[in-house]
């Protein structure tokens, strides 16, 4: 085992490598309880204790195959954003039924499997511009942030100015602003896994005070994955229109960017790199899209790699075998679903705020004093979450960044890809959405 994740290479022992295993899982065991609560909200028809199976399995596997393929620190699990977009925009928003979107994700694992496979993903991730890569990052924060206060109550619907301020003085929504407070003080005191541990103090606080129901038990079986499992498979005649196009477009363009950035930064971190390149991309690409065709046959939303990795890398974890610890624990989670109903909107709601605050940081490299690419960039932000839509963000910024690039005379800076996506993109919204 040594040998094989090249321990003495790495400068790594076992008691190191499991210390960064257990860290990465406290950093993002919180999706555990927030993916099936966005997934199995009201209306959109999926089993809430199916999806934690199938979110603590997809997560096992694919960290699994990560660390024993490609034998790096890194972590998967159902990505935030994908899986509100998953939820509030093609489920709610669009009325697509939910077996048909995890179709969709389906159907852009695969893509990505071929991409990788074929070497066409340098190409595809050439053709976007920056700016618009981290300004969709930046709209999905925000976007999350928003669904994360509507949740807390703090953000209610007016008739006259569409959102205002809520009732700060209901039972749900002090104890959602407590754990907001709470988890961004351990976040800044730097405690790892401080977004868990503030979902824990805050449902804790909750069951005090009678707003959190108390869990009869907190360990049981593991619940069915049947009405999640093969679902996907089931629908996947119904993903050949121009919406649904736009859906897989959409789950393989956050998904393509958002891998490629959690991978080089981990790497990074952990002075991985050799002469800036990643080694081993191909087997690291082909891990992320491996599992989320498994997530989507299981039934969840796009599985990712997740950035909280870095957490297990700054505890000194080095080689795959970090990753083997998380995938266990992953496992070892699957018994604990009671705690779900614990796990209420007041108690997520910090979590979606807080990785809304991390996921805007990408802001700060857009370059806002060039208008021709501080429009596009704006436009996509801000429409996410006005519009409640991740795709019409994308969408708008797409179409608008042609437009001004030739405006001002760059013209020939334009990929051809652009201009196809230009195209699609007006289609979706002046004859779909």
């Amino acid at each position: 085992m040594r040998k094989f994740f090249e321990f003495e290479k790495l400068g790594t022992n076992y008691r190191t490598e499991t210390v960064a295993g257990i860290t990465t899982f406290l950093a993002m065991a919180y999706i555990l309880f927030v993916n099936p609560s966005i997934l199995g909200t009201e209306g959109t028809g999926m089993d809430p204790n199916a999806v934690f199976v199938a979110t603590a399995l997809a997560a096992a596997i694919g960290t699994l195959i990560m660390g024993v393929l490609a034998k790096y620190p890194i972590a998967l699990a159902p990505g935030m954003g994908l899986n509100a977009f998953f939820a509030y925009t093609v489920v709610l928003g669009s009325g697509i039924a939910w077996e048909t979107a995890l179709a969709g994700v389906l159907v852009s694992g695969l893509i990505f499997i071929i991409l990788t496979l074929t070497g066409l993903r340098e190409k595809v991730i050439n053709a976007i511009p920056a700016v618009l890569k981290m300004a969709v990052g930046a709209g999905i924060g925000l976007f999350i942030a928003f669904i994360g206060f509507q949740n807390a109550g703090i953000i209610v619907a007016n008739e006259a100015t569409m959102v205002a301020l809520g009732d700060l003085t209901q039972g749900t929504t002090l104890l959602a602003i407590f754990g907001i407070i709470i988890t961004v003080i351990l976040i800044t005191i730097g405690l790892k896994g401080g977004v868990f541990y503030g979902m824990v103090i805050t449902a804790v606080v909750g069951m005090i005070f009678s707003q959190v129901p108390v869990p009869e038990k907190i360990v049981d079986s593991v619940p069915s994955i049947a009405p999640t499992f093969g679902a996907a498979f089931a629908h996947l005649g119904d993903v050949f229109t121009l919406e649904m196009m736009v859906v897989i477009l959409t789950f393989l363009f956050v998904d393509f960017f958002d891998t490629a950035g959690t991978l080089v930064a981990v790497a990074s971190k952990a002075g991985l790199l050799k002469d800036n390149k990643l080694p081993r991309a191909g087997k690291a690409l082909f891990s992320d899209s491996a599992a989320t065709v498994i997530g989507a046959t299981l039934g969840t939303s796009t599985t990712t790699s997740y950035v909280e990795s870095t957490t297990g890398v700054s505890a000194g974890g080095r080689s795959g075998f970090t990753s083997v610890v998380t995938a266990g624990l992953f496992i070892l989670a699957l018994f604990f679903s009671p705690l779900l109903g614990v796990v209420t909107a007041e108690v997520t709601a910090p979590a979606l705020i807080i990785v809304g605050v991390l996921m805007v940081s990408a802001l700060k490299d857009i370059p806002w004093d060039k208008f021709e690419v501080a429009v596009p960039a704006f436009l996509t932000i801000v429409t996410m979450p006005l519009s409640y839509s991740i795709a019409t963000g994308i969408a708008v910024g797409f179409i608008f960044y042609p437009i001004t690039m030739v405006a001002k005379g760059r013209f020939k800076e334009v990929n051809p890809v652009m201009w196809v996506l230009f195209v699609i993109f007006i289609v979706y919204l002046g004859f779909i959405h």
